[in-house]
């Protein structure tokens, strides 16, 4: 029975601390967008940033009218040079009718040159330095994009030799990108070692990482290329739920299956759907209803097999589905055209698995030679230690994301 409790009072434990914790801890990948329309020597410049990353900024989210610091700092941060000096603004900057979860802010430009026009980007990077800035640039009928960073600020808008566009972001960028967004999202990773902390074989490895990886390759195909579109923020605070949840069923096999865990998680997201229903919270009430369903058929499950870590594919699967979607996050917004997005897809989707491939590659055979070990002990502790710590974060990332 103390076994059984320290996992849970560990938890208990991570969640008060992280109570405390700053708001940037609830934030996923820092991303934001901008669409530049160059017409001649003057432009039209569209910035879009989650209200999220803008509580990272002084001013805060923006309902209303626009901040004069967030705008003066929008058009200082994000530039169209001509000469190696800022185009000057001539209207705006303003604020576009937009999604509840995000903000637009339009201006306009004209330079004094068409030529030798640089985009460049600091936005963000003085507050969350691994920020990523998607730059979409319309210019004499042409659409390219790329991807800016703190390594890759500038990004000069010269015309090939054949007189096309500029060249934007290809099939390798898309690829780093992809290994950057596994390595830098840590609740993704979170869910992944929470199915991994009571694997035994490579056979359940296998069946694991296949699981997430066929269900978010298909959510974030959807999403990417526009077939459907989720609410980011409801989608942040189920991939929290979904990492609470795994961590909870690695409490309960650690406990010997008692009946209480798998009951205390069915009522606590129904009464999470009774407070969705008079809108509280992000996450819908049919959606918490539906995952309230699922937990109640799997671990009823669960309870008639003699070996549940089999199951670890229904959860991965199930759950690689939303964290599809959150992988998608990054991609949707940049309305990139139908042949470029492909692209991007499938350079995006290689480096995703690429950095779970290195992830599963560097933790599993850890945890296997722990188990091989003679004092056992050690690999018990080390399961159990990862499992409050992931359970903390996961309800964490859950509370500050859908009740925020």
């Amino acid at each position: 029975m103390r076994r059984a409790v320290r996992p849970a009072a560990a938890a208990a434990l991570l969640l008060g601390l992280s109570a405390l914790a700053p708001p940037a801890w609830a934030h996923s990948r820092s991303v934001s967008w901008s669409s530049v329309e160059i017409e001649g020597q003057g432009a039209r410049i569209v910035l879009r940033v989650p209200q999220l990353e803008l509580t990272r900024l002084p001013w805060g989210a923006v309902s209303g009218a626009l901040p004069p610091g967030l705008a003066a700092y929008a058009i200082s941060s994000l530039r169209l040079e001509a000469g190696g000096r800022p185009c000057p603004v001539v209207e705006g900057p303003r604020l576009l009718r937009s999604p509840t979860e995000r903000a637009a802010l339009e201006w306009r430009v004209a330079c004094p040159t068409a030529a030798d026009l640089v985009l460049e980007s600091d936005f963000l990077l003085d507050v969350a330095p691994s920020h990523l800035h998607f730059a979409r640039v319309r210019r004499d009928g042409a659409v390219v994009e790329r991807v800016l960073s703190d390594e890759a600020r500038r990004w000069p808008l010269l015309a090939t030799a054949d007189g096309g566009a500029p060249a934007g972001s290809t099939l390798g960028g898309y690829v780093w990108l992809g290994v950057e967004h596994i390595a830098g999202g840590a609740d993704h990773l979170a869910f992944l070692l929470a199915l991994l902390l009571l694997a035994r074989r490579a056979a359940d490895v296998l069946t694991i990482v296949t699981g997430f990886t066929v269900a978010h390759s298909i959510t974030l195909a959807l999403a990417a290329l526009g077939r459907v579109a989720p609410a980011s923020a409801a989608v942040e605070a189920l991939i929290g739920l979904s990492i609470a949840l795994v961590a909870a069923e690695n409490a309960w096999l650690l406990a010997g299956r008692p009946r209480r865990v798998p009951v205390a998680l069915v009522a606590g997201l129904a009464f999470m759907a009774i407070l969705a229903a008079v809108g509280v919270g992000a996450v819908p009430a049919l959606t918490l209803a539906g995952v309230a369903l699922f937990c109640g058929c799997y671990f009823a499950l669960l309870e008639r097999v003699e070996r549940p870590l089999r199951m670890r594919f229904a959860v991965a699967f199930a759950f690689g589905l939303v964290h599809g979607f959150g992988f998608a996050g990054v991609l949707a917004a940049v309305a990139l055209p139908q042949g470029r997005l492909l692209t991007a897809l499938l350079g995006f989707n290689l480096g995703v698995e690429a950095g779970q491939i290195a992830v599963v590659a560097a933790v599993w055979p850890l945890l296997r030679w722990l188990s091989d070990l003679r004092a056992g002990a050690w690999h018990r502790s080390v399961v159990e230690a990862g499992t409050a710590a992931v359970c903390g974060l996961g309800v964490f990332w859950l509370v500050s994301r859908a009740y925020a």
